[in-house]
C-alpha cells in the first residue's frame, strides 16, 4: 500500500469495536519510536507519553468516570458507563502530553501542532497493520495531573486509545479539496 493509500484508508477505530486481542509491548514500542520522528521546530521535541496498560487502564477508566461524576451538575449515566469501559476495552491507551518549552522560544501551538503529527505518525503505523486506533480527548484531561505525574510545563492532550478489531470499517468520504483550496500565482 502506497502512503498516499495509507493515508486515505486511516480510520478511527472506536474501543467499543474492539475484542480482547492484546496489544504486544513491542507493538507500542514501534509506534513511540514512529511517533518521536514526528517534524519538529527547533528540535524542542515536545510529544511525551504514557502508556496505559493491564490494571491502570481500568484505574484510568474510574477516575474519569467519578471525575465527570464530582465536577458535572447533571452527569449522564451512558456518559458515565462509557468514561468506564472503554478503558478496559482497549488493548493500550497512550496519554499524548505535550511539554512545552520552558523558554517559549515558539508559539505553543507549534508543539502542539508537533505532538500531533507524532500522534499521526503512530495512527498510520496502526492502520498499515490493521490495529484499530482512536484519539479521545474529553474535557476531563485537564484533571490528569490527579492521575498522573506531569513535569512542570507538561500537559495531557487526549488519550490514544489502540486495540484489534474485526468488524468492517466503513469507507469515508470527503468534501473535494478543491473546494478548499486557493491557487495563488
Amino acid at each position: 500500500m502506497s502512503i498516499f493509500e495509507l493515508v486515505r484508508n486511516r480510520r478511527a477505530v472506536f474501543p467499543v469495536q474492539y475484542n480482547d486481542q492484546p496489544i504486544e509491548r513491542e507493538f507500542i514500542a514501534e509506534l513511540l519510536e514512529a511517533a518521536n520522528w514526528a517534524p519538529t521546530h527547533r528540535k524542542t521535541e515536545p510529544w511525551r507519553f504514557k502508556v496505559l496498560m493491564g490494571k491502570k487502564k481500568g484505574e484510568l477508566g474510574e477516575f474519569l468516570s467519578t471525575k465527570y461524576q464530582e465536577t458535572e451538575t447533571r452527569p449522564k449515566q451512558v456518559k458515565i458507563r462509557k468514561l468506564l469501559e472503554n478503558p478496559r476495552r482497549a488493548g493500550a491507551i497512550i496519554a499524548i502530553c505535550m511539554q512545552r518549552d520552558m523558554n517559549e522560544s515558539l508559539p505553543e501551538w507549534e508543539e502542539i501542532a508537533a505532538t500531533a503529527m507524532a500522534v499521526q505518525n503512530m495512527w498510520l503505523c496502526c492502520a498499515e497493520v490493521g490495529v484499530g486506533c482512536y484519539w479521545s480527548s474529553p474535557g476531563l484531561i485537564k484533571y490528569m495531573h490527579e492521575f498522573f505525574e506531569l513535569a512542570e510545563g507538561e500537559r495531557c492532550l487526549g488519550f490514544f486509545y489502540i486495540g484489534h478489531y474485526h468488524e468492517e470499517i466503513p469507507d469515508q468520504t470527503r468534501m473535494p479539496i478543491e473546494e478548499k483550496t486557493i491557487w495563488l500565482e
